[in-house]
């Protein structure tokens, strides 16, 4: 029987991700996939700040950056007014236009070149589960085989078969309203950032590659429990009229399509040797375009714990901390989904006027449109920490420091199998704690970000979050800590 240390259900983005960190991490992993090649039909389009920022973490970024188109603003529940981007505490405070499509070549090609073994034209149909490892059922061109592994990743989408075989819960809301897209092309397209929002219903348009468009909408018929049969470019033109005054001179689709707003999350991101993560771990209507940023960010935290688990430097209950990390992200992710659903079907007077009273507040209230623009980049995500003593920077995402003396930053500095120690001392006090999994950084920073102000020595983890902050004003106590955190981090207590 063939072995493996982690078999990945499902060759999406999510999927490849995770792939990529593990080989990362000198993890053997395969990937089995069932479409023969990459769908064309992109139901993502956006990449936002913090996974540009996760592509940066891990040198990927520049491929995205010199492909994509960047939009310095972002919307929530296509109200009139935008987030303001621009401002976010990012170098990256746009988010980038670009087809899940190529998106998933991309990190195909990333996955690849690390050594990943991606099987197209291959599905799991199940498996059993061991005390010390998983026999993985899978079916292929030539027939069904079994592949043994360390562990299962279910990365296989909403109607996940290993979450399924799993037993793991998948409890929400069933689907009250419905979407509809269609990618056309105009001979007559509308003015850059066209969007509608009327009693009639509301779409919008954005551009695609090839010189074609994605028009995107809901209307008052929408609300329906019942499927009213496949979508047509019929029904698009006439909607479209309806709203926009206008078919824009519509033709040749090359997709049309329905979307329900069913909304569902996995009670368990980890069980046993099986783990989710992407759209089998949480279902929801495509508010924001966020569904593919969180399954990558899923893979993010996921990858360097189950490697680390694997080859045998993990604390103790390190895999553990991927659903109590994510889990509750998952649970934002439902709330604000159903919120903007809600604002999405607003077609009531009453609804277009709470839709134009929480547009004006976007520009209106700083707090409230941080808010927002938080959750909707996940610049704002931060990890609970163990400790309730714990410095208040725990546990959040750690921006891009830069160093004084140095043309680099902090995410270029990170390492997917392994920690980054920063030592603000300005004197060496941490030099010589360096390791096999620590990397020692050192130096004054060109600037201080707003919390960082007495922080003197901090560890980064590889999906680039603070595992422990120190403001100790004493040399000797400081290092005592550090010594105390890196034995926490590498499981040696």
């Amino acid at each position: 029987m063939e072995t493996q240390q982690v078999v990945i259900a499902g060759g999406g983005p999510v999927g490849l991700w995770l792939a990529a960190e593990l080989r990362l991490n000198d993890v053997s992993v395969t990937v089995l996939e069932q479409r023969t090649e990459v769908d064309q039909r992109s139901k993502a389009l956006t990449v936002h700040p913090r996974s540009v920022e996760v592509l940066a973490c891990r040198g990927l970024h520049e491929r995205f950056l010199d492909e994509s188109l960047r939009i310095s603003t972002g919307h929530f529940a296509n109200l009139a007014d935008r987030l303001d981007f621009s401002v976010l505490d990012t170098p990256y405070p746009y988010t980038l236009f670009i087809p899940q499509a190529r998106t998933e070549e991309l990190f195909e090609e990333h996955a690849r070149a690390l050594g990943a073994t991606i099987r197209r034209g291959h599905r799991v149909t199940g498996f059993t589960e061991q005390a010390d490892a998983v026999t993985v059922r899978a079916e292929g061109p030539e027939g069904p085989y079994e592949i043994r592994a360390e562990y299962l990743a279910g990365c296989d989408g909403t109607r996940s078969t290993v979450r399924e075989a799993a037993g793991i819960g998948f409890p929400g809301t069933p689907s009250r309203y419905l979407g509809w897209l269609g990618d056309v092309a105009f001979d007559n397209p509308p003015p850059p950032g066209f969007n509608r929002f009327t009693e009639h219903g509301g779409l919008m348009v954005v551009p695609l590659p090839g010189d074609r468009w994605r028009i995107a909408g809901t209307d008052p018929s929408s609300a329906t429990t019942e499927w009213p049969g496949d979508f047509t470019m019929e029904e698009l033109r006439q909607k479209t009229i309806r709203i926009a005054g206008d078919d824009f001179g519509m033709r040749d689709p090359s997709w049309l399509s329905r979307f329900g707003n069913a909304t569902r999350l996995a009670t368990h991101y980890r069980l046993g040797r099986v783990v989710l993560a992407g759209d089998a771990a949480h279902q929801h209507y495509p508010t924001g375009g966020v569904g593919m940023n969180v399954g990558v960010q899923d893979a993010f935290n996921l990858g360097w714990k189950l490697a680390a688990t694997i080859n045998g430097w993990a604390s103790d209950g390190l895999l553990d901390t991927y659903h109590t990390d994510r889990h509750p992200i998952g649970e934002q992710l439902m709330e604000h989904s159903r919120a903007q659903t809600y604002l999405f079907h607003g077609f009531t007077p009453e609804g277009l006027a709470l839709r134009s009273l929480l547009s004006r507040m976007i520009p209106r209230s700083k707090e409230f449109s941080d808010v927002l623009a938080g959750r909707l980049t996940a610049l704002d995500v931060a990890y609970p920490a163990a400790d309730p003593d714990a410095h208040p920077l725990t546990g959040a995402r750690a921006p891009a420091l830069a160093f004084a003396a140095a043309d680099t930053d902090l995410f270029a500095l990170l390492r997917a199998d392994g920690y980054l120690l920063l030592d603000l001392t300005a004197r060496g006090v941490l030099d010589d704690r360096g390791g096999d999994r620590i990397t020692v950084r050192g130096g004054a920073l060109d600037q201080v970000p707003d919390g960082w102000e007495d922080v003197r020595a901090a560890l980064i983890r590889p999906d680039g979050h603070i595992a422990w902050a120190g403001a100790e004003e004493d040399d000797a106590e400081l290092a005592a800590l550090v010594d105390d955190a890196l034995a926490t981090a590498l499981g040696r207590r």
